[in-house]
């Protein structure tokens, strides 16, 4: 993997995040999980180029991201949308899912990303907050997408690193 700016991945925000699909991924305790994203952006906050992510509370990778000050998000190219599909349906807590897949995890400095990845972003948090129902402006959006009120995390993270294959 090369490392590189933010500004130098070749692929628009929100086709890598949306249609490509990440997986986000942190180490708690010595143990990696990992779970499929499609909600989330990146941009500039706080004079920091930042990426944003999403976590419903009953997602295994919640107590990762919460346990840890950094995390990564790895796009993998579209030949893993299957085992995407499957990260992204099936729970940590039951089974080594990570394994059943067959993908590699590595490390950069400490925070683990997946070897088949062709852009990782490798990122610390900056802050967090769950959201809440009663701020939707759109009040659409609230039982459309929360109607049992599981209402995600958001986090905002600096972007330390981007690493290409």
């Amino acid at each position: 993997m090369n490392r590189i700016t933010p500004e130098e991945i070749k692929r628009d925000p929100f086709t890598l995040i949306d249609k490509d699909w990440m997986l986000i991924t942190a180490e708690k305790e010595g143990k990696v999980n990992t779970m499929t994203a499609s909600w989330g952006g990146v941009g500039i906050i706080w004079n920091k180029k930042v990426a944003y992510i999403f976590i419903r509370p009953q997602r295994y990778t919640k107590e990762f991201v919460d346990a840890s000050e950094r995390f990564s998000l790895s796009v993998l190219p579209d030949s893993y949308r299957k085992e995407l599909t499957y990260l992204g349906r099936v729970s940590g807590r039951d089974e080594d899912k990570i394994a059943k897949t067959g993908l590699k995890v590595a490390y950069e400095e400490g925070v683990p990303y997946f070897e088949e990845s062709k852009y990782v972003l490798i990122c610390r948090k900056l802050y967090a907050q769950d959201l809440k129902g009663e701020c939707f402006i759109d009040k659409s959006l609230d039982p459309k997408n929360y109607p049992t009120k599981d209402y995600h995390t958001m986090y905002v993270a600096e972007i330390e690193e981007v690493l290409e294959a």
